[in-house]
């Protein structure tokens, strides 16, 4: 007659491994018990089945106080790193499915804030009801950290080495226009090259203000060093000038296409396309996304990917 061997008592690792930590960091299997709402005794008889499961001591214990053993040492620092991964793990999942709430504070340039975003928002604010909305528009470089906003949209062709995580939300077409006025007073450039003749007007915060380059009919590129009577760091006041007749301006499709559309301005060189400047969501690094700066990035991502610009 053959005897059945006992199968060995089955172990719940994980909190196994939470009691064993529990132990050690709180120096004690009666303050482990405790913080665990668990016997002593079922805290000491988790950490025997670890070791059996093991087949290694990690403790040494005496009536009143214990050591870890040498193998004890090594596997409570493997499983603390895992414990603490799998806590991350738990936070986050719990943070992309918490509602978005609270005060979400946007740093957006001048233009675009006024003109694109807040065309926008209004409806990402609809559906996040318990989140305030605090939105800052200006043309300087602004420090997230330090001026306390949670996230910042930049438009700009590559952005500069930093410690700020960067999300690519869309490409931002180019139009180069003038009004009817300045152009049956000045005439109307055929090629990037007779720019150099005209009143172009700077966009300061450009990386290269007086450099504007076009696709070339060959495939290639032809840049034009231009000059003008006026330079502003927002596109909004170029805009007025260009409505006022004074020159010609490069600026981003949001802020000209309504004028365009009903014939206050005109667009110029439509065989020599420029390279659009990229739309990002910018936000300091951090182990877990906050739900309200993930909901408003998500958020803009859809709308351009469902509508593009205006």
């Amino acid at each position: 007659m053959s005897t059945k061997l006992a199968e060995p008592a089955r172990i719940d690792q994980l909190a196994a491994l939470r009691a064993l930590r529990r132990v050690v960091e709180l120096g004690s299997f009666t303050a482990a018990a405790e913080a665990l709402d668990l016997s002593h005794t079922a805290v000491s008889r988790q950490i025997k089945q670890l070791e059996a499961h093991l087949g290694a001591q990690l403790l040494n214990r005496t009536t009143r106080r214990f050591a870890l053993t040498d193998a004890g040492k090594q596997y409570y620092e493997a499983s603390r790193q895992i414990l603490d991964a799998l806590d991350d793990a738990d936070r986050a999942v719990g943070q992309h499915q918490a509602r978005p709430s609270g005060s979400l504070r946007i740093n957006a340039p001048m233009a675009f804030g006024t003109l694109e975003l807040a065309g926008w928002l209004p409806a990402f604010i609809a559906q996040y009801p318990d989140l305030t909305v605090d939105l800052v528009c200006n043309d300087r470089i602004v420090d997230l950290i330090e001026d306390g906003f949670d996230v910042a949209l930049r438009l700009t062709r590559g952005l500069p080495d930093s410690t700020l995580v960067a999300k690519k939300l869309a490409d931002s077409p180019l139009l180069l226009v003038a009004s009817p006025a300045y152009l049956k007073q000045h005439g109307t450039p055929r090629t990037p090259a007779e720019l150099a003749r005209h009143n172009c007007l700077a966009y300061t915060q450009a990386q290269q203000p007086r450099v504007w380059t076009f696709s070339s009919r060959s495939g290639g590129e032809e840049t034009v060093s231009v000059q003008g009577k006026l330079q502003a760091n927002t596109s909004v006041a170029l805009r007025a000038a260009a409505l006022a007749g004074l020159g010609i301006i490069n600026a981003a499709a949001f802020i000209v296409h309504e004028d365009v559309q009903r014939g206050a301005l005109t667009a110029l060189l439509p065989d020599y396309p420029q390279r659009p400047r990229e739309l990002y969501a910018l936000y300091p690094q951090s182990r877990h996304l906050s739900p309200k700066v993930r909901a408003f990035i998500d958020f803009a991502a859809a709308r351009y990917r469902e509508r593009g610009w205006a």
